[in-house]
Parts: structure tokens; C-alpha cells; sequence
């Protein structure tokens, strides 16, 4: 494959010792070189997959690369197991590092992971404790600005604290009032995050850097294993990932980064340009090699004339230093169409109007399709610094009342949509006392209440008047005279409301499989899979399980004046498949942000009335001018802006194949568009009305083949179980509500592991009833603590017992364990099959696997196809053992640890004819998933009982499929 490489690529690809610096133009073939790269080390060079350890900058790139890896080692017959590579974000490796080595970290089992609304919410909640702080408001605002602005600001800093990995007794001890202010609000925060056993997401890395720089023998495991290292996205890293790269790394310095620091937009998020361009100044001269991929294979050469131009307006030294490698794009060979490819769309209306504008763009786009050139609206991308403005939205719009359909997951509109809003409303009508309770004091009022009073309450009464709704409101209005008047305990709570009202027609018209598989992916359904896991995250961090008559007026007021609020102000995005990021029939609106590494045929390039904006603070300056960061200034501050601005349009412009169009809606005076930074270049373009599309041709959007992960507990049962279940609660994600049976289970579960663990680090010699039964205590402590759900004090009793009588059982066999949760996978033509052994054990070459049931041994006849669908599970596990392991699997058992008397264990022997016919099986049940086959042969009953859809199954206008096949 490598000899498809041009000449900058192979070099690329066979630099592999040392510190390499791979500079990647954009369309300069960086993944694929990338691809190639990894597989010259394991092919050529005998390095094995698990000491890779490769880092992308998004979920979809490490999946992007776990498939192209995946399918070129299949290509030449090298086996590996996924699991074993560290290959993913850099959150998602640090994660991993934390779990592997939890008992070196301040974590807990079970901590709960913080997205940036769970971190936000968090601070808002205990504001309160950091208002306290003397001089905190130096930090996060007066408090008139409110506690959620406050709460923003202070999670910023924080924030900054960690990505920069700042010492924290040098910020205490600072002579300025605000850094000492900073350092005072970052201990208390970590305090509460320890109180909480919480972690977010700049901590995974703060506390993965503590990991390896406080525990050497830990650090030195690591750089043994990881023999060479590699980093995409390389200008979007900040300072704690370098530190983190450079000492796994160690002295054999075999670190490659990958980037291009004309495309680093992500400041705003800690990120330093610096990395990138000071990165061979890290070694010693001569030591880094450096390769320049410059050969572009997107853009037509007027695309690229145009962005090396618009490069070359930007001065990019300060006198002493430049803050750019020199390099000039260049096309491939190639014969291409003579005509302009980079053009301009403009238009002038009066002030705050925009009907010249709209007409001209629509005008535009109806030219494309009457050349007969276009053959699918997704080939064109309107690309904006931000969806979310009124223009934007209001452009969108005004294209789709024309018969454009316009794909903009982040512009806001999911609080605007039908079936968010009727939802709210008929919450709002299930509660009648919401218009009373929601003022806390007399004469106070919020600016969304006319939100909810007129968008949602409205709309859902107005369709409760129709006579189709009938049942709706028969259901509806006993239920709110019940709320309106509770005087006990209920036995459900919010989520459990939004579940019974899913059956009725005014919501389950937007489930159907014909919904669902419409042009739009079946939006509405997966807006309201969202709203679930909205309520049900509500429900968790307000510690409501009930409606309760004491606490239901707080309920009501934190959900819709806080919560609820809150979210409809940040915005919420709407649904993105990975796997297809220009759905077809629909033009994409999206940010320049979002469309990094994308590529289309025709972009259209807003937002030109643009102009540079600061990005610092007093206090950035206080820290830098302080010496309180690691490294000292690098880029002049009244430079940056202007780097930025050049960085962001450049990455716009470079995402164009066939045609770039800068377009604006034209204005002079203040505020003017396009702004003096585009002007010269945007008149010097010929007008898009001077060419002839038919003269152009289009590619096609490029499909991403991502494999999917299938999990054998989590994907493959659920759907063998029920496939609606699996429609609902896998492809649309609606959060299931919690229940409490598994969490007996988890705690025997992490207990045993405990044990297992202690014994693979050989310290058995430790084990007895009090440490284990230590374990079992804080483990129960922290599980309950996160899932908000408890045992009754027989139950814990119970379910310790089940881990003594395990660890009695086996003392004196513990020489047998090979290793435990090992992590496994399956690489398929079509997708990856993942699953976790709870135990390997063994001797010699022979050895056995076990996965553990926290129950009595069942019924062997009653239970039959339960214990066949296990039996179908663990041979697969053992496939993948012996696969991986070169050992062979003699037998594979069951544990149950709930029987007390009688001999434990179910076994197996290891059927090796049978094993194809389960993978063929599973293959047929991935194949229906991806298909969107979800099809039942009849309900199950057993599984509906405990279901949170059963209501809107009973109502649902079943097709049952005539077969099992």
C-alpha cells in the first residue's frame, strides 16, 4: 500500500525512530499516511499493535482510525486485539489510564464522570461555598451577575487551572489578590470533586499527569510497554498533554506528531499553537526529523491559489521570531476543469432586511442544480463562525420554506422544535400549579416563562382540543387534578410521565419506523430520546425518585426555572451520524469548527463581516506577566487575534473540492461586510454569475466506513431479547429510568474483581475477611452514592455473603488466575465485536474461562435458553482467548455465587464447530441492526414487564415479521 505513497509520504511513513514532526497540509492524504505508518511498524518492523499508543482529537477520527487500521492488518493476515491498543482521544486514553491504575489516584470505584453541563450545574449548586471565599468574586464575577454566569466563569478557570497543569501552592502564595483568589476557588472545588468522587473532563488529564508523575514505578510500566507513540491534530493540544506525551515517551523519544498549525483553532479551549511550532526545539538540533506533506489531493488549483494567497496577506513575525513553518500547498497532477473555481456571491438589502440576500443565495443554489452537474444537495456546506445568530437561522429557514432542506444540528433549534415543545407543555399541564409556584417571591418573573406559556403550553392544549387527543386528555386531566392537590408519595416521578405520554398519538407519531427512517434520521424521535436522558439527568441530580408532596413545588421550580432554563439558553445540539456528516438531500449549515477535517464539494464560506477578536482576559495576562505558567509568552498578545482570524478562514476555505464561494450579504459604514480583512480579496473574485456550472464537475461526498462496536451484553442480548427495546434505547438513545436490582450485582461483582485484582499483583498474602469485607463497605459507599439507589441492610448482608463464600471456596487455588476483566474484541469485515472475561484461569497451556452471575443457579431445564444464549456467549470468548493468547481453552464456566451449598459452577465443554454458527448468528443479528430491521416475531412478554416503553408498546400498531429470520 505504501507504494500508492508520493515521495513526502513514504518519507513520512518511514521515519520511525525518534522524535518525528510530520507537517500536514490540508487534503495532503494525513490519515492514510498515518494508516500506513502503523502498519510499516507492526509489518515491517515487528512492532507489536499493543505498544502503539496513538491519539486523535476526536471520537469520530479515532473511529475513523480504528476501522482503516483494522481493515489493512485483516488485509495482511495480522491478528491483534483492538482493546490492547491505546488508541482514542486524549480523554478517553487518560480514562483508561486512571481505571487501570485507580489505586494510585485520589479516585474511588465509581466515580462519576462530568460532562461540561454536569460541571456547570455542579458549580451552581454549591456557589454558595465559593461566594464564601474571600476575593472569590475576583475570579467569577460580582455576585449580581448571577449564580449561573458565575458559575460559567468559574468553571473557565478552573478549568485553565488544570489544562495548564498550574502548581497550586505557587498560585496560593502569588502577592496578587486575584491569583490567590484562584488558587483558594481551585482547592475548594477539589475538594467538592473528592467529597463527590466526581471527575470532569480537563480532570481526567490533571489527574492522569499527577499518575505518572508521582508514581515512577507506574510511569516506568508504561514507557516499557509503549514503545512508540504517535499524536494527531498536534497544533489543538495544550500543555498538560505535552507534558503527559513527553514522559511517556521517556528516552527512547520515539514521539511523532502530526498537524498543521495554519489549522489550530481551538485557543478557546486551552489549546497552544506552540506545541506544534516549538516542538523540534524540544531535542536536540538535528535530532527531530522533520516532513512537510504539501501535495493536496481536494481542491481544485484555484481553491488553493486562493487559500496560499489569503496565507500570504498575514505577517506572521514580530521582528525576532516567526510563528509559522514556511510552506506552500500545491495540487496534485491532475487535469481539471479551466474554469474560475473560486468565486463570490454578494448582495445588498436595506437595513434589517434580507430579501436580496435570500434571493441571491437561493438563486445560487438553483443554478447548481439546473447545470445538472449537482446530484445531491449535500454536496454543498454554508460554513459560518457560528449557527446559532439570527441571520444564520434565519437564511436557514427562509431556504427551507423554498424546498431546500437544511441539515444544522448546532444551530440551536432543538428547544424550537414540535415535539420538544408539546412535550414541555404537556408537563406544564400535568403540574396546573406551575403558573402559581414558579414566582419565588411577589412580582418576579423570567424571561422563559413566555416561552413556556406560548410555545408549549399553547400548542399542547390547542392540540388536547382535538378530537383525536381524546384519550390524551382523559389520561391527562385526572392525572394533573391528582398532582395539583398531591397528598402522598407517588411511585413515579417526572421521566416516568414523559414514558405513559409516549403512547398516545400527539408523541408516538414521531416513533414509527417510517419516522425514523425518513430523510431527517428520524430527528423528532431522537430529539425526545435526548429530552429523556435531559429528565432523567434532572431527576438524578436533584435526588427525585418520587413525586413527593413536601418537595414537588422545589421540584416543579428548580426543573423549569433552573434546570430546564439553563439548557434552553446554552443550546442544545441536535443529532450527527458519525458515519454520514452530509446526510443526503439536505445542504449542511455548520461551523468552521465543525467542519475541520471534512471535506465537500461545493462551500459556500459566510460570516465575511468577521473581524479579529481578543481572546484574554486581565487575569490571562496576571498569569502569564506572573510567571505562573509553565512556559513563558510566546506569541505577541496583539498578535494573536489576527493569527487566529487567518487560522480559521484558511481551514474554511481548504475544506473546498471543486468550488469555493465566499459570499455576503454586502453593508458599508459600521458593521461592514465583507470587513476590510476580506474586502480586496472578495472583489478580486469573479461573481458566481459569471461562470458556468455546467463547465464544473462535482465529486460526490465521501463516505467514512466507521465499524461500529457491538457488545455482546450491551448490544447482541439486548436486541436477541427484544429488538424494539434495542431501537429505542441503543439507536435512539433514550435513557432507560433506574432501576435497582443491578446494583447488588455490580457490588458483588467489584468485590470479587478486588480480590482478583490483589491476587494478579501478587499480594494474596494480604486477604482475609475484614480486608475484603473493607472493600465490600467503601464499594457500597461509592456505587449507592452514584447511582442514588441503596440496599436494605439484609440485602447488603446477602450479597457479601455471596463474595465470602467465593473467596473461601477458592483459597488455595489463587495460583490459578492468569488474569481478570480482560478486555476483548473481534475485528469483522463489518464491524468490531467487543466483550469483557470476568476470569482466565489456568495452568501450563491450558486454561479455563469464568463469568460470574450474582444469583442462585437457575433451573438447568426452565431456564434453557437463557443458559444457551450464555453458552453461545462465553464460546465466543473463548475464540477470542485462544486467538489472542495462544493458549487453549479446555473448558468455560459459569459462577454462580449465590449458591450456597451445591456446587457453583454451570460448565461447558468448548464445541469448536459450534462457535461458527454463533458468530454467523451474530453476524445476522449486526447485519439487521445496521439495516434498521428491528422487526419482532411477537412481543416478549417477560421483558415488557419491567420496560419503560411497555406503555407506548401496548398502544403501538404492531407488523409482526412472519419468522426468526
Amino acid at each position: 500500500m505504501s507504494s500508492k505513497a508520493n515521495a513526502q509520504q513514504r518519507e513520512a511513513i518511514h521515519a520511525i525512530d525518534g522524535p518525528v514532526l510530520i507537517i500536514a497540509g490540508p487534503g495532503s492524504g494525513k490519515t492514510f499516511t498515518l494508516v500506513e505508518r502503523i502498519v510499516y511498524l507492526i509489518t515491517e518492523k515487528g512492532v507489536a499493535p499493543e505498544s502503539l499508543f496513538v491519539v486523535t482529537f476526536t471520537d469520530k477520527a479515532a473511529r475513523e482510525l480504528t476501522t482503516r487500521i483494522s481493515n489493512r492488518l485483516t488485509e495482511v493476515g495480522i491478528r491483534f486485539n483492538l482493546n490492547e491498543m491505546y488508541l482514542g482521544t486524549f480523554h478517553s486514553i487518560c480514562l483508561r489510564l486512571l481505571e487501570d491504575f485507580r489505586e494510585f489516584t485520589r479516585l474511588k470505584r465509581s466515580f462519576t464522570l462530568f460532562d461540561q453541563f454536569d460541571q456547570q450545574y455542579f458549580l451552581y449548586q454549591r456557589i454558595k461555598d465559593f461566594r464564601d471565599l474571600p476575593d472569590a468574586q475576583l475570579v467569577m464575577g460580582d455576585d449580581q451577575a448571577g449564580r449561573w454566569k458565575q458559575s460559567e466563569n468559574l468553571l473557565k478557570w478552573l478549568n485553565k487551572v488544570s489544562e495548564e497543569a498550574l502548581d497550586v501552592d505557587t498560585l496560593a502564595a502569588a502577592p496578587e489578590l486575584e491569583i490567590r483568589a484562584l488558587a483558594a476557588c481551585f482547592a475548594k472545588y477539589q475538594e467538592l470533586m473528592l467529597e463527590n468522587n466526581a471527575l470532569d473532563f480537563s480532570g481526567i488529564q490533571y489527574e492522569a499527569l499527577r499518575l505518572l508523575e508521582q508514581h515512577p514505578a507506574v510511569l516506568a510500566q508504561l514507557q516499557q510497554k509503549l514503545t512508540y507513540l504517535m499524536v494527531d491534530e498536534y497544533q489543538d493540544t495544550n500543555t498538560i498533554q505535552e507534558r503527559i506525551l513527553l514522559l511517556l515517551a521517556g528516552e527512547r523519544r520515539n514521539l511523532c506528531v502530526v498537524g498543521d498549525d495554519d489549522q489550530g483553532l481551538y485557543r478557546f479551549r486551552g489549546a497552544t499553537i506552540r506545541n506544534i511550532l516549538e516542538f523540534p526545539a524540544l531535542f536536540p538540533e538535528g535530532q527531530c526529523k522533520r516532513v512537510t506533506l504539501s501535495v493536496n489531493y481536494r481542491s481544485h488549483p484555484d481553491i488553493i491559489r486562493f487559500y496560499n494567497e489569503w496565507m500570504r496577506e498575514q505577517r506572521w513575525d514580530d521582528g525576532t521570531r516567526v510563528f509559522r513553518f514556511a510552506k506552500e500547498i500545491v495540487p496534485r497532477e491532475d487535469d481539471f476543469p479551466a474554469a474560475p473555481t473560486a468565486v463570490r456571491l454578494a448582495a445588498s438589502d436595506d437595513e434589517d432586511e434580507s430579501t436580496n440576500w435570500h434571493a441571491e443565495v437561493l438563486a445560487f443554489l438553483n443554478g447548481l442544480k439546473a447545470s445538472g452537474r449537482l446530484s445531491d444537495w449535500n454536496q454543498v456546506a454554508f460554513l459560518f463562525r457560528s449557527v446559532k445568530n439570527d441571520k444564520v437561522v434565519a437564511l436557514a429557514r427562509f431556504l427551507e420554506t423554498e424546498g431546500v432542506p437544511v441539515f444544522s444540528p448546532r444551530s440551536n433549534m432543538f428547544f424550537e422544535r414540535q415535539e420538544i415543545r408539546l412535550m414541555i407543555g404537556a408537563l406544564i399541564f400535568l403540574f396546573p400549579q406551575f403558573p402559581k409556584v414558579r414566582a419565588w417571591a411577589e412580582g418576579v418573573t423570567l424571561p422563559i416563562w413566555d416561552y413556556y406559556d406560548h410555545q408549549c403550553f399553547a400548542a399542547f392544549v390547542a392540540e388536547l382540543r382535538k378530537p383525536e387527543n381524546k384519550p390524551l386528555l382523559e389520561w391527562a386531566r385526572p392525572m394533573a387534578k391528582r398532582h395539583a392537590v398531591l397528598t402522598q408519595n407517588t411511585d413515579y416521578a417526572f421521566s416516568s410521565l414523559f414514558y405513559q405520554l409516549l403512547q398516545f398519538p400527539l408523541f408516538s407519531r414521531f416513533l414509527t419506523d417510517e419516522a425514523v427512517l425518513g430523510v431527517d434520521k428520524g430527528r423528532a424521535a431522537r430529539n425526545l430520546g435526548k429530552f429523556s436522558k435531559l429528565l432523567t439527568k434532572f431527576e438524578y441530580l436533584h435526588y427525585v425518585s418520587v413525586l413527593n408532596p413536601e418537595w414537588l413545588e422545589k421540584n416543579i421550580r428548580d426543573f423549569f426555572n433552573q434546570f430546564l432554563r439553563f439548557l434552553v439558553d446554552g443550546g442544545i445540539g441536535e443529532y450527527e451520524d458519525d458515519a454520514e456528516y452530509a446526510p443526503k438531500g439536505c445542504i449542511s449549515f455548520l461551523t468552521i469548527h465543525q467542519s475541520k477535517g471534512l471535506e465537500f464539494p461545493v462551500v459556500v464560506c459566510g460570516s465575511l463581516e468577521a473581524v479579529p477578536r481578543k481572546q484574554y482576559s486581565a487575569l490571562d495576562v496576571l498569569l502569564e506577566d506572573g510567571g505562573y505558567l509553565s512556559k513563558e509568552r510566546f506569541e505577541p498578545l496583539d498578535h494573536i487575534k489576527n493569527f487566529d482570524f487567518w487560522r480559521l478562514f484558511y481551514t474554511a476555505f481548504s475544506r473546498a473540492q471543486n468550488l469555493l464561494v465566499l459570499a455576503a450579504q454586502e453593508k458599508h459604514g459600521r458593521g461592514r461586510s465583507p470587513s476590510k480583512y476580506f474586502d480586496r480579496l472578495f472583489y478580486e473574485l469573479p461573481s458566481w454569475r459569471d461562470i458556468d456550472p455546467s463547465a464544473l464537475s462535482f465529486e460526490a461526498v465521501k463516505q467514512i466506513n466507521l465499524k461500529r462496536e457491538y457488545s455482546f451484553t450491551s448490544h447482541i442480548t439486548v436486541f436477541e431479547n427484544c429488538a424494539e427495546q434495542y431501537r429505542f434505547f441503543k439507536e435512539l438513545e433514550f435513557a432507560p429510568i433506574r432501576e435497582s436490582p443491578m446494583l447488588f450485582g455490580t457490588l458483588v461483582h467489584q468485590t470479587i474483581e478486588d480480590i482478583h485484582k490483589t491476587v494478579l499483583r501478587g499480594d494474596e498474602g494480604i486477604l482475609n475477611r475484614e480486608v475484603i469485607e473493607t472493600w465490600f463497605s467503601t464499594n457500597y459507599t461509592m456505587l449507592s452514592k452514584k447511582e442514588r439507589v441503596y440496599l436494605a441492610p439484609g440485602s447488603q448482608q446477602a450479597a457479601l455473603l455471596h463474595v465470602l463464600r467465593y473467596y473461601e471456596r477458592e483459597t488455595g487455588n489463587w495460583d490459578r488466575i492468569k488474569e481478570a476483566e480482560v478486555e476483548i474484541s473481534l475485528v469483522k469485515d463489518q464491524y468490531i465485536l467487543k466483550g469483557s472475561v470476568d476470569l482466565i484461569r489456568g495452568e501450563h497451556d491450558t486454561v479455563e474461562i469464568v463469568d460470574f452471575k450474582s444469583e442462585k443457579k437457575p433451573d438447568m431445564e426452565k431456564e434453557r435458553d437463557r443458559l444457551r444464549q450464555y453458552q453461545h456467549q462465553l464460546e465466543v470468548y473463548a475464540h477470542l482467548v485462544e486467538e489472542r493468547t495462544g493458549h487453549k481453552v479446555s473448558r468455560m464456566h459459569l459462577y454462580y455465587t449465590g449458591e450456597d451449598e451445591g456446587n457453583p459452577y454451570v460448565s461447558f465443554g468448548k464445541d469448536d464447530r459450534s462457535i461458527g454458527k454463533t458468530i454467523a448468528r451474530f453476524d445476522e443479528i449486526v447485519t439487521r441492526i445496521e439495516q434498521q430491521d428491528y422487526a419482532l416475531v411477537a412481543r416478549p412478554t417477560k421483558v415488557c414487564q419491567n420496560c419503560d416503553m411497555r406503555s407506548y408498546c401496548d398502544n403501538k400498531d404492531w407488523k409482526f415479521r412472519k419468522n426468526n429470520k
